[in-house]
């Protein structure tokens, strides 16, 4: 990267308040103006011979009417080949012009230039944003990048605008903000959290204990540079600071801001505080930047603490995202199971309803069958059948025995007769008598032998009615027994179905009481090595600290030059800065943690005996 990254990483702590910078300043008595115009003339000069001089006098502020030119040069944007595909890129269609066009109506809606729809203001926004969305495809558009493009449109034409706004993306690191992941604002929220908790421990507790997390307030710092959070004046005094010294500028702003009001923050609850952020601390600085710059740069900064910290968040990223991947892993296969248990479960459920209809048709079958009692009965109404046969067959044989006797009478009284006329009549009336005699036996023996072929022929009729209810009656009592069988089959069955089904129901129940207890234990690791952390961090705190109070006692009153004197306090912070080369690992599985001193305290009297 340009040199300018290095000004960026390696900015100084405090503004120029000393001796030193007052006798660097004093010879130059020309305006304001002619001063920056002579530092655009030489520009390049000043970045290489000039360059602390340069970066106080941007702390102070560039003036108006260079800003625009400034801003190119500190971006190097002033000859980018994407500056000729402006003009085509206007031609072509983006996918989020609506979502630009939306957003455009709010974007400054106070300031004249882009004030009213349609207005010059609000299209040269549109045609920016839009060749950006085409140009990098990937971020497209993004809330909050329309206000940086916005300011930078307050300063220079469009096309100038699209180059610097192009390079801020490309070497600002806000390409990585304004990327779908967001994954960027994440990490500088992380580093903002951590410079909270070590030096606002009070106000970080309090923040906690109201549940008034850092990204509620700190996402639009980063997002928008203070673009929306501080009046427009304060906001490009810090824009000018971060076109030379990146990110930093926001953290530093940030803190400043906090322990500006960490006294009022302490005693408000979160929508106290929300209104406060909201109404309050945007207006304190109106009528003074330089106070809000000079806190700025009284906060303790440690870029090789930020960078460690960036590579302790990409470590602590990668474990979760291990860990989500294994709980979504775990996860699915407890639906997967729980959705063939729920299946098997249906299949069994099926099943059981299907026998419990055969059960119920058999029932119902089995209730049609004879009881015994109906048997019992018939087989009474047959014995008395028979005793009727028996009685009329007596009581033919006996009408066949008169019959017979009749019959030899006749013969008997024809033969002694000789079969001659009848001479007399009473011997005539005798013979009627006895013919009458007959034919009333015969018509009573005809009667009886109809009579006789009507009871054979309900006896036959009952005998097979008895057979055919003795089959019945033998197949039902087969089918009872094989019913008995196949109900007691089924019953066992259905007693094996309701234990599997009991079984998977508490199956399913372990696998959901153990996916909880897998995503607790997970959450509890991540807790306890957040807490061990901490912990850690207060240690290092600690041992920065000791260090300090080594380095105080230094051999500083030697030298009666003060320019001498900051000198060895910068050495003095690099040797600190070097000695804070801990390696912090992770407790949770995978990371580890620990700390390693490359420094001994007695290197750091002998180092400074050296320069002194």
């Amino acid at each position: 990267m340009r040199s300018m990254s290095g000004s960026r990483r390696n900015s100084g702590s405090s503004l120029v308040s000393s001796s030193s910078a007052s006798s660097n300043l004093s010879h130059l008595e020309e305006d304001t103006w002619i001063l920056w115009g002579r530092i655009v003339n030489e520009w390049d000069e000043w970045r290489r011979k000039k360059d602390k001089l340069l970066k106080e006098l941007i702390r102070k502020g560039i003036p108006h009417h260079f800003r625009a030119i400034v801003w190119q040069l500190l971006g190097n944007a002033t000859d980018m080949p994407v500056k000729n595909q402006y003009s085509e890129l206007l031609k072509m269609s983006s996918p989020c012009e609506k979502l630009i066009r939306r957003d455009i109506a709010r974007t400054y809606p106070e300031h004249e230039f882009f004030k009213g729809q349609d207005s010059l203001g609000q299209e040269v926004l549109f045609n920016v944003m839009k060749a950006y969305s085409l140009v990098d495809r990937e971020v497209g558009y993004c809330q909050g990048s329309a206000f940086i493009v916005g300011l930078l449109l307050m300063q220079m034409p469009e096309e100038e605008a699209f180059c610097v706004f192009v390079r801020l993306m490309q070497e600002y690191r806000l390409r990585e903000l304004f990327k779908p992941t967001m994954a960027e604002l994440g990490l500088c929220i992380y580093q903002f959290e951590y410079l909270l908790q070590e030096q606002l421990p009070e106000l970080n507790v309090h923040f906690r204990s109201q549940s008034f997390h850092t990204s509620m307030y700190a996402s639009s710092w980063f997002l928008t540079l203070f673009l929306t959070f501080l009046p427009m004046p304060v906001a490009t005094r810090i824009f000018d600071i971060f076109m030379y010294e990146g990110l930093e500028i926001i953290f530093r702003v940030g803190m400043a801001i906090l322990q500006y009001n960490q006294t009022d923050l302490i005693q408000l609850d979160m929508e106290g505080m929300s209104q406060h952020f909201q109404k309050v601390i945007p207006h304190q600085f109106d009528s003074c930047p330089d106070k809000l710059i000079l806190r700025a740069y009284q906060v303790k900064y440690n870029p090789k603490r930020m960078k460690k910290l960036r590579t302790e968040n990409r470590l602590l990223k990668q474990r979760i995202e291990t860990l989500e991947k294994y709980t979504e892993q775990f996860v699915t296969g407890l639906q997967t199971q729980l959705e063939q248990s729920r299946l098997q479960e249906a299949e069994l459920l099926g099943a059981l309803k299907e026998l419990q209809d055969k059960v119920l048709d058999l029932e119902k079958r089995s209730s049609s069958l004879p009881d015994e009692n109906n048997v019992a009965q018939l087989q009474d109404e047959l014995k008395l059948v028979k005793l009727r046969e028996l009685e009329t067959l007596h009581s033919f044989r006996e009408m066949q025995d008169t019959v017979t006797e009749l019959n030899q009478r006749w013969q008997l009284h024809m033969s002694k007769g000789g079969g001659g006329h009848w001479k007399d009549s009473p011997k005539k009336n005798a013979l009627n008598e006895l013919q009458d005699k007959l034919m009333g036996m015969r018509l009573r023996e005809a009667q009886a032998q109809a009579e006789l072929r009507e009871v054979k022929l309900q006896a036959i009729q009952l005998e097979s009615q008895n057979q055919i209810h003795s089959k019945l009656i033998g197949r039902h009592e087969v089918e009872s027994a094989v019913m008995q069988e196949r109900l007691q089959q089924l019953a066992g069955q259905n007693k094996g179905l309701q234990a599997q089904l009991t079984e998977m129901k508490r199956k399913q129940a372990e696998l959901d009481c153990k996916s909880k207890e897998e995503v607790m234990a997970l959450r509890l690791r991540e807790a306890d090595s957040m807490a061990s952390m901490a912990e850690l961090r207060q240690k290092i705190a600690e041992l920065e600290i000791q260090k300090e109070e080594g380095l105080i006692q230094g051999q500083l009153n030697h030298s009666d030059s003060r320019q001498y004197i900051t000198q060895l306090r910068d050495q003095i912070g690099e040797l600190k800065n070097e000695r804070d080369t801990h390696t912090v690992k992770a407790l949770v599985p995978g990371v580890s943690l620990a700390i390693e001193t490359h420094l001994h305290e007695n290197q750091i009297p002998l180092m400074l005996s050296v320069f002194l």
